[in-house]
């Protein structure tokens, strides 16, 4: 097993990891389902073992997060994913057969088919927001196609980190899966290593750089990255209902998701309507806030700084900023960095908030008096990673889903979508690049392989395609041209 934690690992160390990793791939030759079978088993008997210890160090690097969001969007959520996994396997590993053609080999045994191959070492750059389960949902298709991996997730949670690595050395050799800690030097040296693909979950800033380093190389990357997801509220929405399912999404982690909705459009006549239905939403699911154990602080004083920028900048350039505080607590004196649900109502589309991942508890809210105003303004910015309508009005849900893109789109709901196993999940333009999760996952991160069987008849005589030509050939090339 492997005995250490990489630290602040330098480029050398980097790379000798990456070259042992690839020499003991290519010496296992064929990875056959029982192997592919173990290692997700040992992954998932990870998680069981260390779980209360995964949410003591989440909690500890945000100061506080809700343990039992922790469990559940960490723990538990990573589980479903590998024993998804395990129970396709065999499946997904068949080798697909494939059409023959041109005439005549499909008449003459002629055979083809996919292959899907193992890629080789796939590396896992993994984010602080959810730094356990955007560890860990990845290794369910990279392991199921077969492939070692390297990690390097977050400085950010370096409790966490520090004990996914000796997690992982306790269950796995370091030439199957090895973690590397560090900063953000380690993160860059890390990016630039010749992999034989990349995935990268974070900011898409960041993913830039990500990208860049990866085209050194030519190394094939999936970007999971955000953007600001819209919520399109319909007229014919139960805003009530609405406005719930809503800050439950927002609220999990503290806003702090990719897939977060981080603005909201609301029918003009509606908006104090939704203002009061927010309101009762927060006080139902958060009674107090400081002390309040389901509520999750942000996570660091740079992030917090940032989130009371946007809300001081709208209040200072006149927009309504309601702040949703159920017990009138005192924010200024904590231990954390909470953030009470904020909402900034008809805010500007110069402020920051407006042109920002939000990230945080921070939710502007705009109004609309025909629908087509919010495609318009939607499609006059980044493709988001997700998008979300509410309503029973088909013909609108439809006009909404064919007039906008993005990543992935859940209807009167939000972010469920990505616990979809049978969806792919993944982004759009500055939101990402490629998808993974379930069969997509498997194939995400599989070579696959075209192969030709050729039948015993000399086909190329037959057909004439050899020199010297002849009539046949004539008659062949006649035959393409149909």
């Amino acid at each position: 097993m492997n005995q250490s934690v990489n630290d602040n690992a330098s480029r050398e160390v980097l790379q000798q990891a990456l070259d042992a990793m690839r020499k003991s791939w290519l010496a296992e030759g064929e990875v056959t389902a029982a192997v592919r079978h173990d290692r997700i088993e040992r992954a998932v008997s990870l998680l069981v073992d260390f779980k209360d210890r995964l949410v003591d160090a989440m909690c500890a690097d945000f100061g506080h997060r809700s343990r039992t969001q922790s469990m559940f969007t960490d723990v538990a959520a990573s589980i479903g994913p590998l024993r998804h996994a395990q129970k396709h396997l065999k499946q997904w590993m068949k080798a697909e057969k494939r059409k023959v053609g041109p005439f005549p080999l499909n008449l003459l045994g002629a055979k083809a088919r996919i292959e899907y191959q193992p890629l080789g070492v796939v590396g896992v750059i993994s984010p602080w927001n959810f730094p356990v389960n955007l560890t860990f949902t990845p290794l369910a298709g990279i392991l199921a196609a077969g492939n070692r991996v390297m990690i390097k997730p977050s400085e950010y949670t370096p409790v966490t980190s520090a004990l996914m690595a000796e997690m992982f050395a306790k269950k796995f050799d370091r030439n199957e899966i090895s973690v590397f800690t560090g900063g953000p030097q380690t993160g860059a040296d890390f990016a630039g290593l010749p992999f034989d693909h990349l995935l990268f979950t974070g900011a898409t800033s960041v993913g830039r750089h990500v990208m860049r380093a990866a085209a050194e190389h030519l190394v094939p990357v999936t970007l999971e990255l955000g953007g600001k997801s819209p919520v399109v509220i319909g007229r014919s929405a139960d805003i009530e209902r609405t406005a719930e399912a809503i800050m439950a999404g927002k609220m999990m982690n503290a806003g702090q998701i990719c897939l977060a909705p981080d603005y909201v459009f609301v029918p003009d006549e509606r908006v104090e309507d939704f203002v009061a239905a927010t309101r009762k939403s927060i006080n139902k699911m958060f009674p107090t806030l400081l002390d309040n154990d389901d509520y999750t602080s942000v996570i660091n004083q740079r992030h917090y700084d940032r989130l009371q920028g946007y809300i001081s900048e709208a209040k200072a350039k006149g927009a309504r900023v309601e702040e949703i505080n159920p017990a009138n607590e005192d924010f200024r004196q904590q231990p954390y960095h909470k953030i009470p649900p904020t909402l900034i109502v008809d805010p500007a589309d110069d402020l920051a908030v407006m042109q920002d991942e939000i990230f945080g508890p921070v939710m502007p809210v705009k109004r609309y008096k025909k629908v087509e105003e919010t495609l318009e303004f939607i499609n006059d910015r980044p493709r988001p990673l997700g998008l979300y309508y509410f309503g029973q009005d088909v013909a609108e849900e439809r006009n909404v889903l064919t007039h906008t893109t993005s990543g992935g789109v859940t209807v009167n709901d939000v972010v469920m979508h990505v616990a979809q196993e049978d969806l792919p999940f993944g982004g759009v333009g500055p939101s990402g690049m490629g998808s993974y999760h379930g069969i997509d996952g498997f194939k995400r991160f599989s070579h696959a392989r075209s192969i030709f069987t050729q039948s015993r008849i000399d086909v190329a005589a037959l057909a004439g395609l050899k020199p010297p030509y002849s009539e046949k050939t004539l008659k062949a090339i006649s035959m393409q041209m149909k």
